[in-house]
């Protein structure tokens, strides 16, 4: 074999190597960041207006798809909702029968929680001329740590040097929490072209 086609040969066996490890990779990545609960989350992320990466990355965040998942706040289900908030939005959304056991059945979790969603961007469409990423920014903060919180932060946030509403939530698991959906969201997008 001549040296140049040891060079081409060479080569390609380096392109199919990385492209195997690139897919693995790939592979790898889609299992501990999956798609679950497609149905639901397309059903109910197309009905209230919300992007459905945004509700796999809150479900991964809050129950890594767990669907039994309890927090120590008591927080049931895919979208960790609690038994008050869990009512509240029921009754709201006139969901018959509705049972707080009711909040560990996926499609009940994901349609309350998306839901749930869209109330808290209604909250915060025409907020101080914030652009769409500090509104984002608004109902995930609100969303862990509650509406009034985040009204306090972000008048904190006006009366600071830097002005930067992320940097003046006060309590640290919000904090990381934001940190932690908008990642798992920039993940879920690169990973997932189309769901």
């Amino acid at each position: 074999m001549s040296k140049i086609k040891k060079i081409i040969v060479f080569f390609i066996l380096l392109i199919l190597i990385a492209g195997i490890s690139v897919s693995g990779l790939i592979i790898a990545a889609k299992r501990v960041y999956p798609v679950k609960y497609k149905d639901s989350v397309i059903k109910y992320s197309t009905q209230y207006g919300i992007d459905p990466y945004m509700v796999l990355s809150v479900i991964k965040a809050e129950s890594n798809f767990r669907s039994t998942a309890v927090s120590p706040k008591k927080a049931m289900g895919l979208m960790q909702i609690t038994e008050d908030t869990g009512k509240w939005a029921a009754g709201k959304m006139k969901i018959e029968g509705f049972e707080i056991d009711d909040l560990f059945e996926p499609d009940t979790n994901i349609r309350i929680g998306c839901w749930y969603l869209h109330y808290l961007e209604d909250q915060f469409e025409d907020f101080n001329n914030a652009t769409d990423d500090e509104k984002i920014e608004y109902v995930l903060a609100s969303y862990n740590g509650g509406k009034t919180n985040v009204l306090r932060w972000i008048k904190n946030a006006e009366k600071s040097e830097n002005g930067i509403f992320s940097e003046n939530i006060t309590f640290k698991e919000t904090k990381h929490y934001l940190k932690k959906v908008k990642g798992n969201y920039d993940i879920y997008k690169m990973l997932y072209k189309n769901i």
